[in-house]
Order: C-alpha cells, then sequence, then structure tokens
C-alpha cells in the first residue's frame, strides 16, 4: 500500500561498494528527479505490517527515473543491515522524495565549490561532482574525504577518474594508509584542512556531510579559519 506520496521502487542492481557498503540502482516510476545532493526517505514493510523509514542522500541528480543510493551498514541499525546484506535485484521497496532544497548545488552558480566528506558522506557530494563533470566543469571543484583506510572509501575509482578530469582531490586516511602513502594518518586537523580547502578570500561554497561528530568538528574549523558560517552547508547522520 502507498500512503501519500510514496512510491513503488523497484531494485534495479546492486553492487559491493566496501566490505560494509553496497550501490543500489532504483527505478521508480514517476520519480520527478533531483538536484544534486538531495535526498529521499525509504520505508521497508515487513510480512507482519511492520514498518521502518530512514533517509538517504541520493548519488544522482537530473529528471532520470533511474537513482543511485549508496549505503553503509550500521550494524546496530534497523534498515542498513537488509539494504547492504540482503535486499536483491527485483526487490520492491518505497520511496519519497526527493527531499531537501538547501544542500543542494546549484550549477549556475560559478562560486569555487568545496567538498569535505566523511566515510558515507561522500553520496550527496559524488552527486554534485558528477553534476559539475557531466555539465562539462564550469565552477571550480575540490573534494577533501575522510575514510578510515583505502578499503573504506566508496566510488574510490570514479574519485580517480574525477580527479583526472580536473577534480582537485585530497584524501584523510585516519587509521590506514595505502602503500606508498607520503601524508600523515589522523584524525582532520585544522593544519590539513587551511591546505586541503579554498582560502577564505575564493569565497568558496562548502557542502560537509559524514558523521555527526566529523561534520561538527570540519564546520567548526572552517568557520574558525574564518570561512562564514552561512557558506558552510551540512549534512550529518548517525551518532558523534
Amino acid at each position: 500500500m502507498i500512503v501519500g506520496d510514496w512510491r513503488p521502487a523497484h531494485v534495479a542492481a546492486v553492487s559491493q561498494a566496501t566490505a560494509h557498503a553496497r550501490i543500489l540502482w532504483l527505478d521508480v516510476p514517476g520519480w520527478p528527479g533531483n538536484l544534486p545532493g538531495q535526498h529521499l526517505d525509504l520505508r521497508l514493510t515487513a510480512e507482519d505490517g511492520y514498518q521502518a523509514e530512514r533517509s538517504y542522500s541520493i548519488a544522482t541528480s537530473g529528471p532520470a527515473q533511474a537513482i543511485e543510493l549508496g549505503v553503509d551498514r550500521v550494524d546496530d541499525g534497523e534498515v542498513s543491515p537488509y539494504l547492504v546484506d540482503v535486499i536483491e535485484p527485483g526487490d520492491m521497496l518505497e520511496v519519497k522524495g526527493p527531499l531537501g532544497g538547501y544542500f543542494v548545488w546549484d550549477a549556475a552558480d560559478p562560486s569555487p565549490v568545496q567538498l569535505v566528506a566523511g566515510g558515507s558522506g561522500i553520496v550527496p557530494l559524488i552527486a554534485m561532482a558528477r553534476a559539475r563533470a557531466a555539465a562539462g566543469g564550469g565552477a571550480p571543484f575540490r573534494l577533501l574525504y575522510s575514510v578510515r583506510s583505502p578499503h573504506d572509501a566508496m566510488y574510490r575509482a570514479e574519485i580517480a577518474e574525477l580527479t583526472a578530469a580536473g577534480l582537485e582531490t585530497t584524501w584523510i586516511y585516519t587509521r590506514e594508509a595505502p602503500a606508498g602513502w607520503s601524508g600523515g594518518v589522523g584524525r582532520l586537523t585544522p593544519a590539513v584542512l587551511a591546505a586541503s580547502v579554498w582560502p577564505v578570500e575564493a569565497a568558496p561554497t562548502i557542502f560537509v556531510c559524514g558523521p555527526t561528530g566529523f561534520v561538527e568538528a570540519a564546520a567548526d574549523m572552517l568557520v574558525q579559519a574564518g570561512h562564514p558560517p552561512q557558506q558552510v552547508r551540512t549534512e550529518r547522520f548517525g551518532g558523534s
């Protein structure tokens, strides 16, 4: 049963992104399209009628009814373990959206863009980077992506391609770096942030997404560095 503006979504394909994350491609008839950075609500209904809902960022944008989600497993979560470990092509679920009008990139804005991602916070930001690439360039983009190890990076191969095409990318490894890595290993610091992001005088629009603790720390560092708070847009999930 569909309630309100819930839409049935057909799982068209799945792929493993990391050992604990999956990419889901959904076909949603009637989907109105979405802007880069928007999210949706997803609902699962058990055979006994019990329902669970969660919000997920959308990795794609544009008018198509095929949408992509990147889902990282929360081990004690109620929905993500099912999406990462169980759901298969052909299964059905429900979605509602697109949602959110603040954490979106406007392709008509020529301002430099700084993307700051922690873990699966890369999902809405890859939508922005893809949209920028699809538009043939335009606003200069930089990406700072913090992950525990190279094995925990979602979209790693695609980020390498986008980097080769002009996306300026800085990796932060908090626990384990790849072979040959010459940088440090550890959490994001003000010094690393200052060396990686657009300077204040460039007046960038900054999008920060990730776990609550990461987002709060990164946003605080950006504001303390002099970036106007209204230029730092944040989206967070989960606990600290």
